[in-house]
């Protein structure tokens, strides 16, 4: 199958997802995660329109980002540690992984130098597994209230990474938990700007976080072709 054919399977699929939980397609937005593949793929990604493109390695994703010469809008997925921040802001824009203070305050020292404003996503341990980033679901309202300290980071939502099941309808009560964790900080107005954003959803249950409330869902596999991972 070819990229075109897989996009166009997996806009099907987000299509017939938005329909069966009475949500515009419009509000979903598809992440590519190219972490496993060559520039090349890279760029003929961008090239079929998939503009949103998803790294969680600086050390792979910033000769990426320089050869395609900044094409596209970038996302950092995976576990940003302090010292590799500087390789990210200015490059990436949005930052799924955001989950302790040390963290943010090298992004916002790093955002502040460059003149820019870094876009946030909190991310949430809610299945509890020991093997998952993440802040606790009880820890979020104080992390975000701390927060509020740092003018250069605008955290838009929350992110969160389900079990892997054979069953994808198993990792709907992790995505339906984010949801509702998110309107709950919205009923108590805990940030000064509602969240808006939930990333959620990988190749194997992204149809699932839709019908949950995903806005972002993030394709590796089912996207960019046989043999990469999300």
């Amino acid at each position: 199958m070819s990229l075109q054919d897989r996009i166009q399977h997996v806009e099907e699929r987000i299509q017939a997802a938005c329909d069966r939980s009475g949500r515009n397609r419009d509000d979903v937005n598809i992440v590519a995660v190219t972490k496993y593949v060559s520039v090349e793929m890279t760029r003929t990604v961008l090239d079929q329109g998939v503009l949103n493109i998803g790294e969680n390695r600086p050390q792979s994703a910033v000769p990426k980002w320089e050869t395609l010469q900044g094409r596209g809008t970038w996302h950092f997925l995976g576990h940003l540690q302090s010292r590799k921040v500087k390789d990210v802001v200015g490059k990436f824009k949005y930052i799924h992984s955001l989950d302790r203070i040390s963290l943010a305050e090298e992004l916002d020292k790093r955002a502040a130098t460059s003149g820019i404003e870094v876009l946030a996503f909190v991310q949430v341990n809610v299945s509890g597994e020991s093997t998952k980033q993440g802040l606790e679901p009880g820890e979020v309202e104080a992390f975000l209230k701390e927060m509020d300290s740092y003018s250069h980071i605008k955290v838009i939502g929350l992110m969160t990474m389900a079990p892997i099941e054979e069953e994808p309808e198993l990792t709907r009560p992790v995505f339906r938990r984010l949801r509702e964790l998110r309107d709950e900080l919205n009923a108590k107005a805990v940030t000064s700007v509602p969240l808006t954003e939930l990333s959620m959803g990988m190749s194997g249950d992204f149809e699932i976080a839709i019908e949950e409330g995903a806005t972002w869902v993030r394709l590796g596999t089912i996207l960019v072709g046989k043999g990469e991972e999300d």
